[in-house]
């Protein structure tokens, strides 16, 4: 019965060491499927035309010449992509988080037929594939003369981020109601208490709300090219299309201008990220 039993516990002791080694496993080849590919385009960004040619992808560069990132900077307009992509990045970033928390407030607090409407119909437009929309979008756009112009995307991203308001609505609930009721009681009206209570203790959704919408907009290369096809519009993902479709290429170059590009993101990621899990509304109310 005794060896029956530690018979039992061995082989939970095997199973638990075999679900762990997986678990490492998995990890292992996840870590190295994101890396490899950005060591190999770090390597090749340091080597000339010639060495990029002739040696392997994983060997290291003998000279490690910056060369090749100054002439994605400057010749292969990744400084005008990165200028353009910032206002963007500004302007859509700025109108999400004032429209986004503006309406979610609303739904969230004012519980009525009328609020309830306009989430199902926000309900109703998730369920609608973008793809299918695309040729009314254009036709609207061209009509208002925003064709060709950065206004475009950015009233694109603005208008159609309903996933945002969502994420509002569910850190909204998580914020006492009678935090707004004391200010009532004070004599606060709704936008001073929308700027004073609400906004500041939505600080992680509008964190999580802001990495979401950068990678997304920084990434996206569809709307950026069926909307701006003005070569002093380029932004980052089209400066690359661009370069690539080009005659003579460079891939030295192209995966300098690759590093380039993706540092504006991790630096926006590594500076938010702590925002995203805080709790800043937990324990606001003592109970």
């Amino acid at each position: 019965m005794a060896a029956a039993g530690r018979s039992i516990k061995e082989q939970a002791r095997s199973g638990r060491l075999a679900v762990t080694v997986l678990k490492y496993l998995t990890l292992i080849v996840g870590c190295l499927v994101v890396f490899i590919p950005i060591v190999v385009i770090l390597l090749g960004a340091f080597k000339d035309g010639k060495e990029f040619a002739n040696t392997g992808v994983f060997e290291l560069p003998k000279s490690w010449s910056f060369g090749n990132f100054k002439t994605a900077f400057f010749e292969g307009k990744v400084l005008l992509g990165l200028r353009n992509t910032g206002i963007i990045l500004l302007a859509s970033c700025a109108g999400t988080i004032l429209t986004g928390t503006m309406t979610a407030f609303v739904i969230q607090r004012f519980d009525g037929y009328f609020t309830r409407a306009v989430k199902g119909l926000f309900l109703l437009a998730t369920l609608l594939p973008n793809i299918s929309m695309q040729v009314t979008v254009f036709r609207i756009v061209s009509k208002l003369g925003l064709y060709n112009t950065m206004w475009a995307p950015i009233i694109l991203y603005v208008g159609t981020d309903i996933i945002s308001i969502y994420i509002f609505m569910q850190f909204l609930s998580q914020i006492s109601v009678s935090l707004d009721e004391s200010a009532i009681i004070d004599g606060a009206s709704y936008p001073r208490i929308y700027f004073s209570i609400i906004l500041p203790n939505l600080t992680p959704a509008i964190a999580t709300v802001l990495i979401i919408k950068f990678v997304s907009i920084y990434n996206d290369f569809y709307t950026p090219q069926l909307y701006m096809q003005n070569e002093k519009l380029l932004v980052v993902s089209t400066v690359l299309y661009k370069y690539i479709s080009s005659t003579t290429i460079k891939w030295e170059v192209v995966f300098a201008g690759i590093i380039l590009c993706i540092i504006p993101s991790l630096v926006i990621f590594l500076s938010l990220q702590k925002y995203i899990y805080s709790g800043l509304v937990s324990g606001s109310v003592k109970e």
